[in-house]
């Protein structure tokens, strides 16, 4: 009996391991892809768009973010509001410095007082909308820097062209780690989740949700969603926003742009909480797609394989296969998709990272609480409930 569940188990996790090793050639295939679609001309599109930022307190590099979104080669017209629940918040003072160096600039701070829902950032975006003068609005995250194309790349999606209109463009990104081990792995983790979105991209024909580095949507898409208020309670805004344009008959657009975010100095603590909470995130809104996720871990599931097998010829060559897969996977996804320079020096990490995030992945099906912004969270059905 004890012989006959050794084999099924040895069995079961060689067709793992295989499977593993099916998505690392799959998101290879999908990368190369997107690769090839970003090389085609984009049609000159420049309308005038409004860029939202919520605010609240200093990121690290917040201030070379800000004035990355200044130094744009745009041919339309752009303006920038900053929204902050107090004037005592100490990003205040990083907008006044960014207004001061930029005069030439359409730059503006707006107070945002008002609570509207659990999601405080969505709650300073609906109130920055108001402001708006423009029929596009771009919303990114503080700590994004982009590159002087930014604008042109992302807009120019919107070009019209055959098919269902755009509503929403959504950009990749990569993570700028700083210093200790545990922002080197989300690091290395954000590309990772930068391949899972090209496969996804590949295999259901299109990108159906947004990506919080980026957010273009236009008003005539906003307005038919029921704008950013019907967001306010959502912890996955990003997620939401561009799931419910795609749902309303418009086309969600993946860029060329790739921009940067900064990933803290995390300690252990924080970043199990940051990764667990990414984790519950996906498995709420995509149940199916979290299993799934299973399938990503070839190379846990491949050393899982070794141990079952009692260390087989066959459990080590599907191993090794796993090892270079996984690898080439990182380099085409991080250095050539993701142009992140970080990537090549930090591969020796990649099987520590792995096993973490296996071990966080199987946690993610252990509850529904959260930790945001220091504050203890439930979530259902998307939306955010403070924790008793």
């Amino acid at each position: 009996m004890a012989h006959t569940i050794a084999h099924l188990l040895s069995l079961l996790t060689t067709l793992l391991a295989v499977a593993g090793m099916g998505y690392f050639v799959a998101a290879l295939l999908a990368a190369r892809q997107f690769l090839a679609e970003r090389r085609r001309v984009l049609t000159a599109f420049a309308p005038g768009v409004s860029l939202l930022k919520s605010l609240k307190g200093l990121d690290p590099g917040m201030i070379d973010a800000f004035r990355s979104h200044c130094n744009q080669s745009y041919a339309g017209e752009y303006e920038l509001l900053f929204g902050v629940a107090t004037l005592d918040d100490p990003a205040v003072e990083a907008v006044r410095q960014l207004q001061a160096e930029f005069p030439q600039r359409a730059i503006r701070l707006v107070e945002c007082p008002l609570r509207l829902g659990t999601n405080g950032k969505v709650s300073t975006l609906v109130q920055l909308a108001t402001h708006a003068r423009f029929d596009y609005l771009l919303i990114n995250d503080s700590d994004i820097t982009v590159s002087p194309r930014y604008l042109e790349r992302v807009m120019g999606c919107f070009a019209p062209k055959v098919g269902p209109e755009v509503g929403l463009v959504t950009a990749l990104y990569r993570g700028r780690a700083h210093g200790t081990l545990p922002s080197r792995l989300e690091a290395l983790g954000i590309a990772d989740f930068q391949g899972n979105v090209l496969l996804s991209k590949s295999l259901e024909g299109g990108v159906h949700y947004g990506l919080g580095s980026t957010l273009a949507v236009s008003r005539a898409a906003l307005d038919k969603i029921g704008g950013l208020q019907v967001l306010v309670d959502h912890l996955a805004d990003d997620y939401e926003l561009g799931a419910r344009v795609s749902a309303a008959g418009f086309r969600v657009e993946l860029s060329a742009e790739v921009v940067e975010t900064g990933v803290p100095a995390y300690g252990w603590r924080d970043f199990a909480d940051h990764q667990l909470r990414w984790m519950r995130t996906v498995r709420d809104a995509r149940p199916g797609g979290y299993v799934g996720l299973l399938f990503t871990q070839g190379l846990s599931l491949a050393l899982l394989n070794v141990l079952a097998s009692g260390a087989s010829l066959l459990s080590l060559w599907l191993l090794g296969l796993s090892l270079c897969l996984r690898l080439a996977l990182a380099m085409i996804v991080g250095a050539e998709v993701l142009s992140d320079r970080q990537i090549l020096p930090n591969l020796w990490l990649l099987p520590l990272r792995d096993l973490v995030i296996a071990g966080i992945w199987i946690a993610g099906f252990a509850g529904n609480t959260i930790v945001w912004r220091g504050q203890r969270f439930v979530l259902k059905n998307g939306k955010l409930e403070k924790a008793g």
